[in-house]
């Protein structure tokens, strides 16, 4: 990513090019009628302060005539009184309607690129968003970048309105005294040289500060978390993370006022210079004047319009390394936009018939960017219709089944079949509405209660009466009717006045899982563990109705839940080390049975502790 920063400046100067083709285009097939429009009312505009200085030399010059012949005749003023009247009529015009464009523009261009980069982020994997050096990608793409396009909109079209108007004003410098071009170029030239380095070195210290930006992030959501809240005042961390959050931004605040600095003195020793030679010219068509080789309206429009000039090449280097700055940051957009999906979907391969059949042939998989192999050459079958169950101490890779079964990741090495197709080949959006799950971290919505279940299945499900049929059948319906507004009870603390326990929460997440009841993997990571003893019975008392016809993976570490599984299937390290039902593997006296041994311990201390 740092070569960005390093490239040479041609090398640069055709990325620019790039991104700027890139925008244009894009915002091109979003609003061809603005653009038209914009860039129409921007010639007409940059044809006026020309236009209107050539009226205030012959409106000079026609009243130094009338009054050098001792008359009190309006005659000859009157006409360019009247141009000069409809020029600055025009130009407030103009300057309404291309407000208005710009206004338009910007909103449309807005709401498209957000839209555009958001529906990019759906399809990127679970992998990528647990990606440190995608995360930093983001944090740059998401620097206001829809607002960096706006400003290159914005300044493309001032710049060209600013080149046509310079053009304009120069050709009538020009005719009053030619040496006006030989002043222009080389002075602006170093300036605009200054402009773009400094545009450059804003651009490179916000690449360099994604991390840092993102920790900054961090610390500021920290103490405006409710999450956090109550750990941070209890253990006092609130200064801690300010402290850190501030030392970030001072960072930042004295890095860029170098910046700042070094700019002031830039534009001072330009003003400088441009005064200075300008005020020299200034001088020489005055005496031309006195020569009588020039107008006294040459004169004036020569003082105006050189003003007029130096303020509009101080702007236009202005534009230029502000639109140059914005193609920058647009890179990081464009390398967003970029970036795909690492989990393709398949050839087409679909089970038929689809039983269920789940197969792991010696897969093994590490996470993308670690070295840690989290999986090593794990084998097993579920047949069709069997509850299976996954057991072993945390960090052992079960849950990281779920995440392959569910094709959140592909493994490294080895297949996981589905009744003997690869799940590389079978279409990901079928694969996925074939399985109903509920994950150990799972979502809670801000939302209704009966939206909490139906976002399980939200194609599927046509109306209230179904969501009320899967709240009976994962036994929460009760606990929602006791709601202040039952099903229609807004959940959570940001839009609604009414949050669930976590045990409650959980309640509804099963419910959400089984919300896809035709689908033929039902799997269960840690579906009880903040349930009490009251809601896991009512739950499992139906179990053989939710898991009628499925093929059943249950992840857990209560042994009232394992014992549903009629495989249990052992895991210590990413390996599978034993399988088997219950008994089988309590009469083999190994890893399972030592685990099982050791957690009627537990419960049976716990029995004495509460006596």
């Amino acid at each position: 990513m740092d070569s960005v920063l390093n490239q040479p400046l041609r090398k640069l100067a055709r990325k620019i090019r790039h991104n700027a083709r890139w925008v244009l285009r894009i915002s091109w097939e979003t609003c061809p009628g603005l653009i038209s429009g914009l860039t129409v009312g921007k010639i007409l505009n940059s044809a006026l302060p020309a236009a209107l200085a050539w009226i205030t030399r012959g409106l000079i010059n026609a009243i130094v005539d009338t009054s050098q012949q001792g008359l009190r005749d309006l005659t000859p003023i009157i006409p360019w009184l009247l141009y000069g009247l409809a020029l600055v009529l025009a130009n407030a015009v103009l300057d309404f309607i291309t407000e208005n464009l710009n206004r338009r523009l910007a909103d449309r261009m807005q709401v498209h690129m957000d839209m555009q980069t958001l529906e990019h982020a759906t399809r990127l994997d679970l992998s990528w968003l647990e990606d440190p050096e995608f995360q930093d990608i983001a944090q740059r793409a998401r620097q206001n970048t829809s607002g960096q396009i706006i400003s290159f909109l914005t300044e493309f079209f001032n710049l060209f309105s600013n080149s046509l108007k310079i053009i304009g004003i120069i050709i009538v410098l020009f005719a009053i005294d030619p040496l006006i071009v030989l002043i222009t170029l080389p002075t602006v030239m170093p300036y605009l040289w200054f402009k773009w380095r400094q545009s450059r070195a804003r651009f490179t210290k916000e690449f360099r500060r994604a991390t840092q930006r993102r920790w900054a992030n961090y610390y500021s959501s920290l103490v405006s978390n409710r999450r956090f809240i109550p750990e941070i005042k209890l253990f006092r961390l609130a200064d801690l993370f300010l402290d850190r959050y501030r030392t970030l931004i001072s960072r930042f605040i004295d890095e860029d006022r170098q910046l700042h600095t070094l700019n002031l003195l830039g534009n001072f020793v330009f003003a400088l210079v441009f005064s200075v030679f300008f005020y020299l010219l200034f001088a020489r068509v005055a005496w031309l004047v006195l020569e009588g080789s020039l107008t006294v309206g040459d004169v004036a429009i020569f003082a105006g319009a050189t003003k007029t000039l130096r303020d509009m090449l101080v702007s236009l280097a202005g534009h230029v390394s502000r639109m140059m700055e914005s193609t920058l940051f647009i890179e990081n957009l464009i390398i967003l936009l970029g970036i795909q999906p690492r989990i393709t979907t398949g050839a087409g391969k679909i089970p038929d018939p689809l039983r269920g059949r789940i197969e792991f042939r010696n897969v093994s998989f590490a996470y993308p960017g670690s070295r840690r192999t989290v999986l090593k050459n794990v084998t097993f079958t579920i047949e069709p219709g069997e509850i299976a169950a996954l057991v072993g101490k945390n960090g052992a890779g079960k849950s990281t089944i779920v995440k392959l079964l569910c094709r959140l990741y592909d493994p490294v090495e080895g297949a996981i079949l589905l009744d003997g197709v690869d799940l590389r080949e079978i279409p990901l959006d079928y694969l996925q509405q074939q399985i109903a799950v509920v994950f150990q971290q799972a979502a809670h919505y801000e939302a209704s209660a009966a939206d909490n279940i139906a976002l399980g299945n939200w194609h599927g499900l046509s109306d209230r009466r179904q969501v009320e049929e899967i709240g009976r059948l994962a036994k929460v319906d009760e606990m929602i009717r006791e709601m202040p507004e039952g099903y229609d009870t807004m959940l959570g603390r940001n839009f609604g006045e009414y949050d669930l326990s976590g045990g409650q929460w959980q309640r509804l997440v099963l419910a959400r899982g089984l919300a896809k009841q035709d689908a033929a993997l039902l799997i269960l990571d840690e579906p009880t563990r903040t349930l009490d003893a009251e809601a896991e019975f009512q739950l499992f008392s139906g179990f053989d109705t939710i898991a009628a016809g499925r093929t059943t993976l249950l992840i857990s570490h209560r042994f009232t839940t394992i014992n549903l599984a009629r495989q249990i299937i052992v895991m210590d390290r990413g390996r599978v080390i034993e399988t088997g039902s219950h008994q089988e593997l309590l009469d083999k006296g190994g890893y399972y049975a030592s685990y099982y041994e050791l957690k009627e311990r537990h419960r049976q201390l716990r029995g004495r502790m509460r006596q």
